[in-house]
Formats: C-alpha cells, sequence, structure tokens
C-alpha cells in the first residue's frame, strides 16, 4: 500500500528533470492559479503545539495540502509531490525540503503560505536537477560493471554524502537516501526490483534518525553496492501477453485472510458526532473545485438513500453515483477496453462476463450468516473490488471510496474521519494490503465508537 500523494513512492522516470520540463520563473503565477490556492484555511489562533492546532492541521491543513499536491500532480506531473517532503518530522518524514514543514508549522496567511507552496516546489526542483547532474558524472554501463566498479562506487558514496548533507540526517533520513541510491541504479539500467533489493542489502539497516554515517561506513555501503553489482542485473525486455491485474486480484481476493480483520470496537450501528465523509470532501475536493465537491456530496446524499432502504450493492447503483460524480448527463457505461492505473503499472483486462463477475463480487458485501465476515473486512474487499475492477472511464478511485460508504451506511455505520482511507493506492497482487485497509477502517470506526460514547456522557 502507497499513500498516493507520498513522495517514497516515486520511481526515477516519475521524477528524472530531463523527462518533466518546468519553469521555475512561472512556478508563483502557476500556483496560484490553481483552485486550492483560492481556499488557504484560516489558522487557528493558539500556539503551535495546542491539541485544536493538532486536530486542524489533521483535519483542515492536511488535506488542503494534499489538494495543492493533487492539483500540481494534474499540472506538472508526479514529480512534484515532492515539495511537502520536509526535514525531519514533517509531512513525510526525513526529506530534503527546507522552505516546508507540515501544516502545523507552514500553513499561515494565505500570501505566505503560497510563496512557502511555491519555494518548496522550485527547491524540490532543484535537488532533483542537482541528482540528475550526480548520476551523470560519470557515463557507466552495466555491461562493463567490472572495469567500472570504482565509479559505481564514488557515485554512490557521493550521493550519500549529497542526501545527508540535504537531508540533515534527521528522523527518517535514511529513507530518501535509499531512494536516491536506487534512482541512481534505475538510471543506468538496474531493474528496479532487483535495484531495491541491492541497496537493502548494501545498507543492512546500519542508518539511523538524527545519526549521520560516519566516514568509514558511507565507503562500506558504497563498496557493498558496487560490488554487488551484475550484467544480469539490467532490465529485461517483457517477453510474453501483459499481466492481467483484475486476474491477479481476484486470486489474491481467494487467499486474503479476511477473517483476521478487526471488527472496529464492536458491532452494530454507530452515529458519529460529525461526518467525515463529507467534511473530507468539503476539504479536499472543494479546495481541487467545487463542482466536484457538489458531485461528490450529491452521490453520497444518494448512496445514503439506498443504504437506508437496503438496496442490493451492483454496478447499477454505482453508475447512478457516479454520474453525480462526473457531472455527466447520462448514466456512464461499463468500460468496454482494457483499463490501466498507476501510470500504466498495472492492467485490467475485460471479457464479456466482466461486469457480471463485479456483481458477483460487489453482492458478497452484503453481511451472510453462513460465512460472516467482520463489516471492516466486507468494506475493504469491495473497495478493492471496484479499485480493481475499475468500472468507469474516469474517477473509480472515488467511485471506491463511496462505495466503502455504502458497505459501512447499510449497516448504520458511518465514520466520524476518512484520512487514512482516501488518497491512498494498492497493489492488485498485494494480499497485505487488503488486510491493512481492513484495519485502517477498523481504527477508524473504533475511534467513531469511543468519540460518539464520550459525546453521549
Amino acid at each position: 500500500m502507497n499513500i498516493d500523494l507520498s513522495p517514497r513512492s516515486l520511481a526515477w522516470a516519475d521524477a528524472d528533470p530531463t523527462r518533466h520540463p518546468f519553469d521555475s520563473a512561472s512556478a508563483a503565477r502557476v500556483v496560484r492559479s490553481l483552485g486550492p490556492a483560492g481556499r488557504v484555511p484560516s489558522r487557528p489562533d493558539v500556539s503551535s503545539g495546542a491539541a485544536e492546532m493538532g486536530a486542524w492541521a489533521w483535519d483542515e491543513g492536511r488535506p488542503w495540502a494534499d489538494a495543492v499536491s493533487h492539483a500540481l500532480v494534474e499540472q506538472y506531473g508526479r514529480w512534484t509531490m515532492g515539495w511537502r517532503w520536509g526535514h525531519d518530522e514533517g509531512d513525510f518524514d526525513g526529506g530534503p525540503v527546507g522552505n516546508w514543514c507540515c501544516p502545523q508549522h507552514s500553513i499561515t496567511t494565505p500570501e505566505e503560505t503560497l510563496h512557502r507552496v511555491v519555494a518548496a516546489l522550485c527547491e524540490w526542483r532543484e535537488w532533483l536537477e542537482s541528482l540528475a547532474r550526480w548520476f551523470d558524472a560519470h557515463p557507466l554501463d552495466l555491461a562493463d560493471v567490472d572495469e567500472q566498479r570504482i565509479l559505481w562506487e564514488r557515485g554512490a558514496r557521493n550521493l550519500i554524502l549529497q542526501v545527508t548533507d540535504r537531508t540533515g540526517c534527521g528522523s527518517g533520513w535514511y529513507g530518501h537516501c535509499h531512494q536516491v541510491l536506487h534512482w541512481f541504479l534505475s538510471r543506468w539500467g538496474v531493474a528496479p526490483e532487483r535495484a531495491g533489493e541491492l541497496v537493502d542489502e548494501a545498507i543492512g539497516g546500519r542508518f539511523e534518525s538524527w545519526t549521520g554515517p560516519d566516514p568509514v561506513l558511507v565507503e562500506d555501503v558504497a563498496e557493498r553496492l558496487a560490488l554487488s553489482l551484475r550484467p544480469d542485473h539490467a532490465v529485461r525486455p517483457a517477453t510474453g501477453p501483459a499481466p492481467d491485474h483484475l486476474e491477479q486480484w481476484l486470486t489474491v481476493r481467494r487467499t486474503v485472510p479476511w477473517h483476521e480483520a478487526p471488527d472496529g470496537g464492536g458491532n452494530g450501528p454507530v452515529t458519529p458526532s460529525r461526518d467525515g465523509a463529507a467534511e473530507d470532501i468539503r476539504r479536499f475536493d472543494a479546495a481541487l473545485d467545487p463542482a466536484r465537491a457538489q458531485g461528490l456530496l450529491a452521490a453520497l446524499d444518494l448512496l445514503r438513500a439506498d443504504a437506508s432502504r437496503g438496496a442490493s450493492l451492483d454496478f447499477e447503483l454505482l453508475r447512478n453515483w457516479q454520474q453525480h460524480v462526473l457531472g455527466t448527463p447520462r448514466l456512464p457505461q461499463f468500460r468496454e477496453l482494457p483499463a490501466f492505473a498507476k501510470q500504466g503499472r498495472e492492467r485490467y483486462g475485460i471479457g464479456p462476463d466482466t461486469r457480471a463477475r463485479l456483481d458477483a463480487c460487489l453482492a458478497e458485501s452484503a453481511p451472510d450468516a453462513t460465512r460472516p465476515l467482520p463489516l471492516t473486512a466486507r468494506a475493504a474487499r469491495a473497495y478493492l473490488d471496484v479499485c480493481f475492477f475499475h468500472p468507469f472511464g474516469d474517477g473509480n478511485a472515488r467511485s471506491a471510496f463511496l462505495t466503502l460508504v455504502f458497505v459501512l451506511a447499510r449497516e448504520g455505520v458511518a465514520l466520524d474521519g476518512v484520512g487514512l482511507l482516501r488518497r491512498v493506492t494498492f497493489r492488485a497482487d498485494a494480499p497485505e494490503d487488503a488486510l491493512i485497509f481492513a484495519r485502517y477502517i477498523g481504527t477508524h470506526l473504533a475511534e467513531t465508537r469511543r468519540n460518539a460514547a464520550a459525546s453521549d456522557v
């Protein structure tokens, strides 16, 4: 599972500045033209350490910063996600950016805040450009690695030192160091999966937060990495048909131990003290585009009416909600071609029975006395079904979220927060992702039950 807007998920193909044009001179104008620029949240007049400030940062500041990231990705590309990767314990921990920390400390007045966004974006871009220059300092060829090991070692050593200098070796700095070394190997043709393994083995868990590595350790990591490289670590051309990640998901779906999902603090309906789904839409989606938020809120009202009448979950229900989500004059149709997601890394096949198979999967979201499963498991599974069947041409993540809300609502459950349930991505072939997501639902549900009980006292 990945946080959808986390820079840790960036591959070098995403971040390589030679692939993604950027004009720093126009950045301020572009940032101020984006939807979130006109909706900077008002900072409460309390100290940064106050509990009220922490709640505001999570409930309002973070969704706004997520909206900025989303808008920047739409404008420039995925490389922009690193603008929030501040030093130490910021939004993402241990990054190279000094102009942004986190909503608690970086969102002030609208003008100051937007200035920080622009400065952080340009700082992150400058860092990527400097890395590209370091990567290309010596032309390398994996086929000649035996003759070039000293160059590979020198490159790795210099990059570690660059990262330690740029991050300050604060909390979690080694995560970005691992990423930069991975990027370096990828730049020169090492297969991505193998690159990650080689970097893991070279570092061996020896880098620590708040501690800069001594020169001997830096030399040892660089040497181990260089010595581990072989010509057969190169990327190999794909052979055979592209995998069908929908079929992979359906295989995984049958093997996940869904019964191990948490119960969310008990059974039975719960009415939250606030509407977490609607609040997140008003803070994140409205910051991007008020019309987008209006469509989602209309779909939310419709799905709750459907849930209250005990409607069966199927594609017909989904597309009635999706018409509001997309703002289309007609009901959206089930896709007719293979679909792609995650920058083309996942492909979802299509066949004459794909819609019927989706309906059969969604039907399993209802309680079944013969095969009882926790509500959290059934909600997570239905969400992932929509993600990987990918039924619509656009807006599938929003459709999946609405599906989750419906499954809960049909059993009288609503959540007072959804911070862990949106802007996340999952792999179709990773069974552990499914249970992690079910646990996240359980975390929110247990918290909602506690808060509801406290408000009744």
